[in-house]
């Protein structure tokens, strides 16, 4: 293919990316107006009335462990580039861009504010892409490895008539483990370790830090699937909460809407409207999302402006000891 013919391809599977966007948000709210036209308000009320403190609790101490799981993939990200951060600058600075980043979208905590607050700590671009590629690799690997279990063993039982059927699921599972199990052996067998993308060096990993990455990486969406399970009625079936989580996360990705607003809560209900009223499974996401995405953004914004203070702080003592410096005659 020419340059020419290249040039000409990148607009309209540009334009073709924003007719698919454009679609689903329009797709989205339609949707879920039609899910929830005829629901009962005061059923939601009542559920939310009726959790107990034990429960509520519980999801807060699951939510606090996926955020420190979470956290923990820039240290890998350290283990991975070598640099001298220590673990008390690395573990806020992450928890408060997961933060954004669920709740404003990736381009806004997980890229732009990484870039912001480790370039302020002293890191190099190049450094902070290495990390910021590993922390990526480390969700995503969770999720492929975790949802193709999930989808191969037939674990997420799907409402009758879906036109994926279960077969079509399994497919879908099996291709996933493929990649996952594929990056792995590349960890551990391929002869060429580096490539070089836009101007970005990339190095597989070894292959123990690769089983980290996908342990920590299934850990965390095994946690925030936990926290929905906990807050739906007896009769809600772990893996299936599991597999309906990584199959709505996907839309949200997707649609580009901060937070997947309205995207998960439209998978949820039509997946699961069957098994259980309308109502609790709404009043389960609205309690999701009050303590899993707003009450870290709320504590994520004050860690916020110590992060700031501190480096602003950082700058100033580095800009002191190199005036005091002897400069040669």
């Amino acid at each position: 293919m020419s340059k020419a013919d290249d040039k000409q391809g990148k607009p309209a599977w540009r334009w073709a990316k924003r007719l698919l966007t454009l679609c689903f948000f329009i797709l989205v709210p339609v949707l879920l107006f039609m899910l929830v036209k005829n629901l009962d308000w005061q059923e939601v009320s009542q559920a939310l009335r009726s959790y107990s403190p034990t429960i509520l609790l519980a999801a807060v101490g699951v939510t606090a462990l996926s955020y420190a799981v979470y956290s923990s993939f820039d240290l890998i990200g350290r283990a991975y580039t070598q640099h001298g951060l220590p673990t008390r600058q690395v573990l806020p600075l992450t928890f408060v861009c997961y933060a954004f980043t669920l709740n404003l979208s990736s381009w806004v905590g997980g890229v732009a504010l990484r870039y912001r607050l480790y370039s302020r700590l002293g890191l190099k671009v190049s450094t902070i892409t290495r990390v910021l590629s590993m922390s990526l690799i480390t969700n995503w690997l969770g999720y492929i490895l975790l949802a193709g279990v999930l989808f191969t063993f037939g674990l997420l039982k799907l409402p009758e008539g879906w036109a994926i059927g279960a077969t079509g699921l399994r497919i879908i599972g099996l291709a996933l483990l493929a990649v996952g199990i594929g990056y792995l052996l590349a960890c551990q067998f391929s002869k060429r370790r580096s490539w070089t993308i836009r101007g970005h060096e990339l190095t597989l990993p070894a292959l123990p830090m690769a089983l980290l990455q996908a342990g920590l990486g299934a850990l965390n969406w095994s946690l925030m699937a936990l926290i929905i399970y906990l807050l739906l009625p007896e009769e809600a079936f772990y893996p299936t909460i599991l597999g309906i989580l990584m199959i709505s996360s996907i839309a949200g990705v997707i649609t580009h809407i901060p937070a997947g607003l309205g995207v998960i809560e439209a998978v949820f209900i039509a997946m699961l409207q069957h098994e259980m009223s309308k109502g609790s499974i709404v009043a389960a996401l609205i309690g999701y999302r009050a303590i899993y995405f707003l009450l870290p953004l709320t504590v994520a914004c004050v860690v916020y402006l110590v992060l700031e203070k501190r480096a602003k702080k950082l700058r100033q003592n580095a800009d002191q000891e190199n005036s005091e410096e002897p400069r040669p005659a």
